[in-house]
């Protein structure tokens, strides 16, 4: 399992922005695309290549062209629908599952509530996307859905994660690969993180 945290000024600068308790709902949403769109670049830079022949307007080249079916973009809702336009700014082409999973105010832990998934997710990496990574309970449990449809390729985008939610999911699935902007100091008694963000969420939503 490979963490990477995002040392690039754009994105630890832009995430500065996003801790301003004064940020309008506008603004974090500006800012939350920004940084999927540039924490997907970071994320795809694996994606197998082949040369394909092609016609060029100088004769016909061999070019480099993505090898694989393109992924799937995984949004955990609600807040990952917040990363989803970043991230399709990269990937336009790419497919999109959704996976609904509330967090239990009590328990901390996840409840499921919604899944559609593509059909042929076996054969497409898979990159969930999520603003926040605390607790690491809802990341582990749309993996396990993953895993249980027979998707082989998974990667993970985060905004900010605790330490715990890292070793969490480091613990749970350490064959998959974390990109994340920031990873914050540690979470508070009611598992959130600090400094964090607030409730991305209710932030993206306006629903503060």
């Amino acid at each position: 399992m490979a963490v990477v945290e995002s040392s690039h000024p754009l994105v630890k600068h832009k995430v500065s922005l996003l801790r301003d308790a004064g940020i309008t709902t506008k603004d974090f949403r500006a800012l939350t695309q920004e940084i999927g769109s540039l924490l997907m670049y970071e994320a795809t830079k694996t994606l197998p290549l082949k040369q394909t022949p092609m016609q060029c307007w100088s004769g016909t080249i061999n070019a480099p062209i993505i090898a694989t079916k393109q992924p799937t973009i995984v949004p955990i809702l609600r807040a990952g629908l917040g990363m989803l336009d970043g991230a399709l700014s990269v990937l336009p082409c790419a497919k999109v599952s959704v996976v609904g999973l509330a967090r239990n105010e009590q328990t901390l832990q996840p409840e499921s509530y919604y899944e559609n998934l593509v059909p042929d997710i076996t054969d497409r990496m898979a990159i969930v996307v999520d603003p926040m990574l605390a607790t690491g309970g809802s990341a582990i449990a749309t993996i396990n859905l993953l895993k249980q449809s027979q998707c082989k390729h998974i990667v993970a985008l985060f905004l900010v994660a605790a330490p715990e939610g890292v070793s969490a999911l480091e613990s749970a699935h350490p064959d998959i690969d974390i990109f994340v902007a920031q990873i914050d100091d540690r979470l508070n008694e009611q598992g959130y993180i600090l400094p964090g963000l607030g409730d991305a969420g209710d932030k993206l939503f306006g629903t503060v």
